[in-house]
């Protein structure tokens, strides 16, 4: 199928004499035109050259309920009509928040903020001064957002990067300066040997280890049998705190995020996309003891459009349904993502194209290697990146969007039939591949 562009490519020519490189975020770069769409909802998304695709990057993660789901467009109606900003308090956010208690295993406390880079810097502010300490120890190939103190060796050039067991910091942007690094401790994922070094290498100066509990901005990584364990045994033994980066697990994996799919709870957690299924919501969650450090007012964290009215009522509205439907929405969510996973590696294997796919259903990672697992980012890199980037494209081409290096997000909206559906395009792309 040849997609029709001509109305796309109007208008990218017209972004790019506005918008520095057309689009406004660079997660939104594609090897071609990028996509511009009319509407979108459920499970699809309509572009303005008339193109329909079936979506499962929902917003980089978000629309867990699918594209404007009707609730969520009732609540953020009825707000805007009650007041769109405050800088007050209001009965919303201690809705919200009482709710990711009643769901999150370590959200004693909880503090809103409206993207995730935000809440991930308020996390480790609060370790640090909490702590007293100054280090915070970073796995090669996590992702923590684009502000500079964390912008470090995400996808770094694997010859840049130093040792596979004590890699160094590569910067992810000019003008992010090296000296940024020097609190920034790395350490290779999924090797307790690998991080037991790094902390006795540090002893006494490390305020906390953050992570992805299931590396998802470097495939779908999900942690080794035990490994999870083994660090929070290894924080409490050294008085580190443990921080979760849930942005894109939580409220996706289960109903209290990947803390709760996978039984090991932090001491701090970070949260965004799906918990306010679209609306700009994220939150620091953690321990009442390390919280207290911000109830007291040791540790600053501020920000205008925090408890946002508007992206609250959406909050409440979707953490709702989430925690009262989710008999219903997460093994269903499940089911069709591991029905889908089947299929492709059916398709490879007809294909006899050389495919692995990791996930757990909600999302997962399809990588195009011999190997027979991914562990951590030096596996990623391994991989074949450059033709995921192609059978991006083809899918596009064939009405399926996926994130461009391989990641698929499930949501509420999609069905069997769209299953099947995609099954038959994946065939058609993967074979012009």
């Amino acid at each position: 199928m040849t997609r029709k562009l001509d109305r796309s490519n109007a208008l990218y020519e017209r972004a790019r004499a506005a918008i520095a490189g057309g689009v406004s975020s660079d997660a939104r770069r594609l090897p071609g035109t990028p996509l511009y769409l009319e509407k979108a909802h459920g499970s699809r998304l309509w572009d303005v050259d008339g193109n329909t695709y079936l979506d499962y990057v929902l917003g980089q993660g978000p629309a867990i309920l699918g594209h404007s789901p009707e609730l969520l467009a009732e609540a953020v109606s009825a707000q805007m009509r009650r007041g769109v900003t405050y800088s007050a308090q209001h009965l919303t956010e201690i809705e919200v928040a009482e709710r990711v208690q009643s769901m999150v295993p370590c959200a004693e406390l909880v503090r809103f903020n409206s993207v995730g880079s935000e809440a991930a810097h308020a996390a480790i502010r609060l370790a640090r001064g909490h702590t007293g300490r100054p280090k915070i120890v970073k796995f090669e190939g996590h992702y923590h957002g684009w502000l500079d103190p964390v912008l470090f060796s995400v996808h770094p050039p694997v010859d840049q990067a130093g040792p596979g067991d004590q890699p160094v910091p590569v910067p992810g942007s000019a003008g992010v300066a090296a000296g940024q690094a020097a609190d920034l401790v790395l350490t290779a994922w999924n090797d307790i040997e690998a991080l037991t070094a790094t902390i006795a290498r540090h002893r006494g100066e490390i305020a906390a280890i953050v992570m992805e509990p299931v590396l998802c901005n470097t495939g779908a990584i999900t942690p080794e049998e035990g490994y999870l364990a083994a660090v929070r045994q290894l924080c409490d033994d050294e008085g580190i705190l443990l921080i979760f980066d849930e942005v894109i697990t939580g409220f996706r994996l289960a109903p209290g995020g990947a803390q709760q799919r996978l039984g090991i709870t932090p001491d701090l957690g970070v949260f965004g996309k799906a918990m306010a299924g679209g609306m700009q919501v994220s939150a620091l969650a953690g321990k009442a003891t390390v919280m207290e450090s911000i109830a007291a007012g040791k540790v600053a964290h501020a920000g205008t459009f925090n408890s946002h009215p508007v992206a609250m009522a959406g909050a409440r509205a979707v953490l709702e349904l989430l925690d009262e439907k989710r008999d219903d929405i997460y093994p269903r969510m499940e089911r069709l993502g591991r029905r889908l996973m089947d299929g492709i590696g059916a398709i490879a294997s007809r294909l006899g194209v050389p495919m692995l796919i990791h996930g757990t259903g909600h999302l997962f990672q399809l990588y195009f290697t011999e190997a027979t697992d991914i562990r951590n980012y030096r596996d990623f890199a391994a991989t074949d990146r450059s033709a995921m980037a192609r059978l991006h494209g083809l899918l596009l081409d064939e009405g399926i969007n996926t994130v461009p290096r391989g990641l698929w997000f499930l949501s509420a909206a999609h069905t069997d039939e769209d299953i099947d559906q995609t099954l038959t395009a994946f065939e058609k792309a993967l074979s012009r591949l």
